[in-house]
């Protein structure tokens, strides 16, 4: 290959790398104007109901015509793909290509406790971010006592669609559901304002039943709801109120409010949703449709998944020569087979330089004699010649035909360490074969262009430098588990540490055990002399485990110990103590599975913002640690990000809803990451830990979901919903975790263009994202977590706050805003709460009762962070005619209105729903006051 054929091959790979590194997580295509491989998977928890199947499709038909409209004739769902569990009954299903469970953009499956059977999405991104995943329960898809809630099941698909695809947020806010206006009115937080509906008390809360005003805050008191009229004019918007018939549109510049205290106007600047939508990627190159006629309805394939089929392809060419290359290849491969790949899995093992060798054909692991014959096929030696990757992928391939017949759904593990011009030239027929290829790339010669292969073809991307106190080989397998969605059968990494370590010195550690694993729990040691070091594991029962416990092996320089049983919830201590002579690498690492396969197994997935970054722009580091679909709060998560050659960087993360971090105490942690040492691949690990504790439960729903809807107003009559269930408490399922100690890899990523030489500070502070306001008096009080000197570490040099009397003033004419003087307010270091407290000069106009207030943190090198989010304090004035600013409504028309609306309550509703209500209700009609 000449200079410039592979300057223009290194061009199109770095553009394809970008453009899929931007589309990670969305597995569906835009083709034209139809979405194309929208992937919908059951979760294998779920029972057999082919109910289920036929509701998943009438609700995604239904809402394909729903979102052509919506979109006004751009988009609709073409190709849709649902994956059948394992579990259920084979029966003529197609075979899965690259999809699995864990990339499914919408999962069927058992309630996230705190949700219930609440649509929701796992949206952690900025404005305009794709999300993760829409998750429905089957309950939700079969009961339709639930759609009065929530509307038809189409229409909520294009409320979650919105959230998954184009990052918008909900315009209705369960912790705000009211706020006042500029003009002195309380209006319903909502979008667009002009939904009709009216007030009703429905709890102990309301003073003598009614909804009244607290004077303190100028909103009705707890336990007024708004209850909207069924039938309406009004069109938008689908991001409030998607249940409304007449709702078709998402809100858009001529009519979105931007006084309501909700998420999307937070997070996304006060745009409309409407425009956030228009610019994403999606519509960029999408032309309406001219042809009047509506979209076909979509087609479905319905694909089913058995038993998991993977081959190892293995480098052995003389790039694997040097710094214990081949030994650590085999220490980690071994792990991988004796311990991580799950039971009836079909594992093939071919060895490749310049020519392939087929070690092992497929065998089923069924036993654990299976896992230590595969493991004596492993390689021992690396002899010379060069590195062609495509003859190991082929032979892999050749592995699995001579076993399935074909290739489609299966899944190779490719390891290599050396160059190889070569690669290219399969490209083509590696990413066409239907195989998911996991690639590791071993030390800093690998070749450049497998992560592509694994891009392409939905696999996973790892990186192992040499160092030897490094883990990251055998991270790397060990992160790499079947996509099922079976988590009861997976591999869960307790711990992974090592260290050098000086003669006759420790390496000691403790590690929790808890309640959700403990099957299968192995401790490994790793070293590097012809000797072991003295092995101690302490048991949280006192137990002592020394050498004579573990099977070594001084040849492979590994010692393995499993626990037998279930092993003892608690705090392990284990101590390496090197007997050697010279310093030497010593690891520890240690694996479990699910203790009880009903109970989820509190597990970590990490990731990088982006696969492949270009200085200086600055990328997030996220974990998310959950147990099943439930957040884990309150555990310390750290990020170790490693080079090639460099010093790691250690970042200690944070879900404190500042930052890069979204939403609060939504169990994903995260934290930028802006300094780079060099260019080239990185490797990210993720260490989280909790000590046995009570952990406070924190009551908000944090993700974008469906809005319960409490009742209708229907040809004048109240139709009230039943209440909303009640839930597992957050607090019951934190305290049942306890204490827990995980490890997990979080793959690799590229960067380039990082400068040899100390750089000029090009990072100003991070956005602050939770600025809060409220009065006290005539004075504003504000509160929002420190930024940073570089983003969201260090110590920002001053703030910059301006007030207006109008939001968008302060988000497009930031600079030409009221100035507030912050003389005498010092930055705290990044993470800590600031607390302001002023007087604006505006709040001496009586007529002056909101004020917009925004900030922005300023470095030492002069730059500044993005402006903040835009916060509104209100100054209540009780006017004397506070109830009867209306003519048509006076106080005892209210009253007599009120009285007439219970009876019908009690008259129409059912007898459960009269008990529930044993006060009287007063309610208020949205014109009833000058407040509303």
């Amino acid at each position: 290959m000449s200079c410039g054929e592979g300057a223009a091959a290194a061009g199109w790979l770095l553009t394809l790398l970008l453009t899929l590194a931007a589309g990670r997580g969305a597995a569906a295509l835009l083709r034209g104007n139809g979405y194309d491989g929208l992937l919908v998977a059951i979760n294998p928890q779920v029972p057999e109901d082919q109910k289920l199947l036929a509701s998943i499709k009438e609700m995604i038909t239904e809402a394909s015509f729903y979102l052509f409209n919506a979109t006004q004739r751009r988009v609709y769902f073409q190709n849709i793909k649902i994956l059948i569990p394992a579990t259920w009954k084979a029966n003529n299903y197609g075979k899965p290509k690259h999809e699995s469970y864990e990339k499914a953009e919408v999962i069927i499956a058992a309630p996230y406790w705190k949700h219930g059977d609440e649509p929701y999405t796992l949206q952690y991104g900025e404005c305009g971010s794709m999300g993760k995943y829409i998750h429905f329960t089957p309950n939700f898809l079969v009961n339709d006592y639930l759609i009065d809630v929530y509307g038809s099941r189409g229409r909520v698909f294009v409320h979650e669609w919105a959230h998954l695809r184009w990052g918008v947020f909900d315009e209705y806010n369960n912790e705000k559901p009211f706020y006042i206006t500029g003009q002195n009115q309380v209006k319903v937080t909502r979008c667009a304002a002009d939904l009709t509906g009216i007030y009703v008390c429905e709890k102990k809360s309301c003073t003598e039943g009614n909804c009244v005003i607290n004077e303190l805050t100028g909103l009705f008191k707890e336990g007024c709801a708004f209850i909207p009229e069924r039938t309406q004019t009004a069109k938008s918007s689908i991001m409030y109120m998607q249940s409304l018939s007449s709702v078709v549109e998402f809100c858009n510049e001529s009519n979105h409010n931007r006084e309501a205290p909700n998420l999307q106007n937070r997070m996304c600047n006060y745009r409309s949703t409407w425009d956030v939508i228009i610019s994403s990627m999606d519509f960029n190159n999408t032309l309406l449709r001219t042809n009047i006629s509506l979209p076909p309805p979509p087609t479905f394939s319905l694909l089913q998944k058995r038993d998991r089929v993977i081959c190892l392809v293995l480098d052995v060419s003389h790039s694997m020569n040097g710094d214990d290359r081949i030994n650590r290849l085999r220490q980690a491969a071994e792990l991988y087979l004796l311990q991580v790949v799950e039971d009836s899995s079909y594992v093939g093992i071919v060895t490749f330089n310049n020519e392939g060798e087929i070690r092992s054909q497929l065998r089923q692991i069924v036993n654990k004699d299976i896992r230590k014959e595969l493991a004596s096929y492993l390689p021992t030696a690396a002899p010379t010649g060069g590195t062609n990757v495509c003859v190991g992928l082929q032979l892999g391939f050749e592995v699995i035909k001579n076993q399935e017949g074909n290739i489609y759904g299966s899944e190779i593990i490719l390891l290599t360490a050396g160059e190889d011009s070569g690669i290219i030239e399969c490209f083509s027929n590696v990413i066409n074969s239907g195989s998911i290829i996991h690639t590791i790339a071993f030390g800093p010669s690998a070749a450049k262009e497998v992560e592509q292969l694994a891009h392409e073809t939905g696999g996973l991307t790892f990186f192992a430098s040499d160092r030897l106190d490094s883990n990251d080989l055998i991270d790397g397998f060990s992160a790499i588990s079947s996509g099922s969605g079976d988590t009861s059968s997976h591999s869960i990494q307790i711990e992974s540490a090592g260290e050098r370590t000086e003669s006759c010195k420790l390496f000691s550690r403790t590690v929790t055990i808890d309640s959700t694993v403990g099957k299968d729990t192995f401790f490994v040691v790793t070293w590097q002399t012809a000797e072991p070091p003295k092995i101690t594991l302490l048991d949280p029962n006192g137990k002592n485990y020394t050498n004579k416990d573990f099977e070594v092996n001084t040849v492979l320089q590994v010692a393995r110990l499993q626990i037998p049983g279930i092993a003892e919830v608690g705090e392990w201590t284990y101590a390496l103590m090197n007997t050697h002579l010279s310093p030497q690498a010593l690891t520890m690492t240690v694996t479990s599975r699910a203790a009880n396969s009903t109970i989820p197994a509190i597990t970590v997935k990490a990731h990088m913002s982006s696969d492949r970054n270009e200085y200086p722009r600055s990328m997030v580091v996220y974990a998310r640690v959950s147990q099943g679909l439930s957040p884990i709060l309150g555990a310390n998560v750290t990020a170790i990000i490693k080079p090639g050659t460099g010093d790691p960087i250690v970042l200690g993360l944070l879900d404190n809803g500042a930052g890069s971090d979204i939403v609060k105490n939504d169990g994903v942690y995260s934290r930028y990451i802006y300094s780079f040492s060099e260019n080239g691949r990185y490797n990210l690990k993720v260490c989280v830990q909790r000590a046995s504790k009570t952990v406070r439960p924190y009551p908000i729903v944090p993700w974008s979901h469906s809005m319960y809807i409490p009742g209708y107003i229907e040809n004048g009559k109240i139709q009230m919903n039943p209440p909303r269930p009640s839930v597992i408490s957050n607090e019951d399922i934190q305290t049942r975790a306890g204490g827990f100690s995980r490890t997990a890899s979080g793959g690799s990523f590229i960067m380039s263009a990082v400068p040899t030489r100390p750089h000029n500070d090009v990072f100003p502070p991070c956005k602050i994202i939770d600025l809060h306001a409220r009065t006290a008096n005539d004075m504003i009080i504000l509160s929002w977590t420190a930024s940073g000197d570089d983003l969201d570490q260090g110590q920002a040099a001053s703030y910059e706050i301006r007030t207006s009397e109008s939001p968008l003033e302060l988000r497009d004419n930031f600079d030409k805003a009221i100035l507030v003087n912050t003389s005498d307010l010092t930055p705290q270091h990044a993470g800590y709460k600031e607390i302001f407290v002023f007087k604006p000069e505006a709040f001496a106009t009586e007529n002056i009762t909101i004020i917009y207030v925004a900030v922005r943190a300023i470095d030492k090198a002069s730059l500044h962070s993005d402006v903040s989010n835009i916060a509104q304090a209100v100054k209540f004035v009780l006017p004397m005619d506070y109830l009867t600013g209306n003519t048509e409504y006076s106080v005892s028309r209210i009253a007599l209105l009120g009285f007439g609306l219970l009876t019908a309550v009690c008259l129409i509703t059912s007898t459960t729903i009269c008990a529930l209500k044993k006060k009287k209700k007063v309610v208020i009609t949205e014109t009833a006051t000058t407040l509303l």
